[in-house]
């Protein structure tokens, strides 16, 4: 399994919010104690919101507020993208601002972090591009909102898929569907899609295949 792959299984398994020790951690991907709190290390600085010690466990926080607001997924969505874009212009002055401004709001958010703050918006190894799929955000939300099939496309081929949720993991987006090529709930990581294509079938809510039913299971 590639390192990335690892993190996201990781992830995948934090998100139930209950605290993991890090030996079933280890048994679940197959690696070393020491690979595992390294994994979680890299997590930490890459923004996912993790909490936890060695010994002890780990766990992901769910909160995404930034005192004394609360955030909605787009409004974090804006922010994001609105960091990503400014920090990458060809003005020096704008793009070391928006690097600043990433590391105060980095600073206030509620996420318990062991090491120093990364940077809002720009992310270090093995999620640095997560911005790819920034384009692919605003048709995955409208596809939720109607309840439209879709066409994703990654680079191993694509698939069709009910999409359920999104979900924000500290710079790392993705999106929970249903995919009908598998039969099996699946949680996609937004950077990896290639192309995105709105399907003219809605989907109604089918038994085993919405998100209330991902949720008890």
């Amino acid at each position: 399994m590639r390192r990335a792959d690892r993190l996201m299984a990781l992830v995948q398994i934090l998100r139930d919010g209950t605290l993991h020790n890090a030996a079933d951690l280890a048994a679940a991907t197959n690696v070393s104690l020491r690979t595992i709190y390294r994994d979680m290390d890299t997590l930490a600085a890459s923004g996912v919101p993790i909490e936890g010690e060695r010994g002890v466990g780990y766990h992901v926080t769910a909160a995404i507020t930034l005192p004394p607001l609360n955030l909605t997924m787009t409004e974090v969505e804006a922010l994001h993208i609105g960091l990503q874009a400014v920090g990458q212009n060809a003005d020096t002055e704008l793009s070391q601002a928006a690097r600043t401004l990433s590391a105060k709001i980095d600073a206030v958010m509620p996420e318990d972090r062991a090491r120093a703050p990364t940077g809002y918006g720009f992310a270090v190894y093995p999620f640095a591009d997560a911005a790819r799929g920034f384009q692919h955000l605003p048709m995955l939300r409208q596809a939720i909102r109607t309840r439209q099939k879709l066409r994703l496309t990654f680079p191993e081929g694509s698939r069709t898929v009910r999409p359920l949720q999104l979900d924000y993991w500290g710079r790392l987006w993705t999106c929970l569907v249903w995919c009908e090529k598998t039969k099996d709930f699946a949680e996609l990581r937004i950077d990896q899609i290639t192309k995105t294509a709105i399907l003219p079938s809605l989907f109604v809510d089918e038994a085993g295949k919405t998100l209330a039913d991902f949720n008890r299971r």
